[in-house]
């Protein structure tokens, strides 16, 4: 592997050893509760399914991430990784991760945008065998400006709903020139890291960013995505008044028919106390509604770029900013209305400065399929063509079956009687 001129982790540390070894505490804590995992690096270090494979990551470099990057380490891979948002990253984590052998972190909180990528590049300078994306950009870069490395990369996983969004369209452009499986569409990620976590993350983010309640509050949750019925049904559960945003006909009959109301955003926008975006799509949140809001509306992302609330135009038509919380920017309007962003419009649940992420249960699930499909990559790469891959059913199932084993929870298999019957298609009535 060569040297890249973008140092690890420690280099932008006053005190690395205190770091490193607040790092491990929280790594501790949260893999106490990650049974998944646990039982993975039982099964990893024994068999060393990924010795020879170099991991390249750009994930949210916090706790229960550091414990997927340490298994993959643990099961013989080399290891290195950035963060994939500049506000996401936990510096103690990464000197923690850093202090590995056989692990390399280049993660650091609060850096610019040329910072962010040199870091992405210094990752890349390993030549990653494997690639493991939150959001795609390390796929993009490997692509754009380091396509002599595509012949040894195995594949790669991608985490979230806007990268694999990017993949999708990079591979409907026959661009994407090496297997990646879609592991945000998975069931074990869809059903629990989307609902759940987004859900129960992002509004305890804004209650502990803002010390305000939801009850009897109106939350406009725009998209009605997985992430959206999460954030949604988690709100009503607190007594919020609940309006969901859409652009998909269907979508919105389904959140109608939830017992939700359902308006366009400048209607919705007009009564709003807190805004949220799930949409993972850019302007949803544009200067037209800014006109309608009324003083102290709360505006947060829990999509995946700070480009969902145009905030370009929030400055331009603002009188004055000013940070009026920690995490919380207000936008003084001309007819002195305050617009109040939370966390730069950035991933409310990761880039606030109290942020922690998802619930620890919940990534235990998600990390678990990417431990997997990492193992599949390094030991049946070449069944898969280029292009964007469902994770394999039966993976799935095993992460949910080890969930359920360490849960106490059993339940009922198919006979051979009965899987017979779904297999056939002469059983009439």
């Amino acid at each position: 592997m060569s040297e890249s001129a973008y140092p690890p982790v420690d280099a932008h540390l006053d005190d690395p050893e205190s770091a490193r070894s607040e790092g491990r505490r929280k790594m501790d804590w949260a893999l106490q509760h990650m049974p998944i995992l646990q039982s993975l690096r039982e099964e990893f270090e024994t068999e060393q399914p990924l010795a020879g494979e170099t991991v390249g990551m750009a994930m949210h470099v916090e706790a229960k991430t550091a414990n997927l990057v340490e298994l993959l380490a643990l099961g013989g891979a080399e290891v290195a990784i950035t963060g994939c948002n500049p506000l996401s990253t936990h510096d103690d984590v990464s000197a923690a991760l850093d202090a590995h052998e056989n692990i390399t972190s280049y993660a650091v909180r609060g850096v610019d945008d040329d910072e962010y990528y040199d870091a992405i590049d210094a990752v890349i300078d390993h030549e990653p065998t494997i690639t493991v994306d939150d959001g795609m950009d390390m796929i993009a870069a490997i692509h754009e400006d380091h396509p002599d490395l595509i012949d040894t990369i195995v594949g790669g996983c991608e985490e979230t709903t806007t990268g694999v969004h990017r993949l999708r369209a990079m591979d409907d452009d026959g661009a994407l020139e090496y297997p990646v499986f879609a592991v945000n569409d998975t069931p074990m990620k869809t059903l629990f890291d989307n609902v759940h976590g987004t859900g129960e993350s992002s509004l305890a983010t804004i209650a502990m960013t803002t010390n305000l309640s939801f009850a009897g509050k109106n939350v406009v949750v725009a998209g009605y995505g997985y992430c959206g019925k999460g954030v949604a049904k988690k709100a009503a559960g607190q007594n919020a008044n609940v309006t969901v945003t859409e652009v998909d006909p269907r979508k919105a009959l389904e959140a109608h028919m939830e017992g939700y109301d359902v308006q366009p955003m400048k209607e919705a926008a007009a009564d709003a106390d807190l805004i949220l975006t799930t949409t993972g799509n850019r302007d949803v949140v544009v200067e037209e509604h800014f006109d309608v809001m009324p003083d102290g509306v709360l505006l947060a992302n829990a999509g995946h770029f700070d480009i969902e609330i145009d905030l370009v135009a929030l400055e331009e038509k603002a009188v004055d900013n000013y940070e009026a919380r920690d995490g919380v920017q207000a936008y003084e309007m001309p007819d002195g209305r305050r617009l109040n962003v939370l966390a730069e419009g950035r991933l409310v649940n990761l880039a606030a400065p109290i942020a922690l992420g998802h619930p620890v249960e919940v990534m235990d699930q998600s990390f678990g399929v990417q431990a997997v499909c990492v193992r599949e990559l390094a030991a049946n790469g070449d069944a898969y063509d280029a292009g964007v891959h469902d994770v394999p059913d039966d993976l799935d199932r095993e992460i949910a079956e080890i969930k359920l084993d360490a849960e106490g929870v059993a339940h009922d298999s198919l006979s051979d009687e009965q899987r017979e019957y779904l297999d056939s298609w002469d059983h009439g009535t």
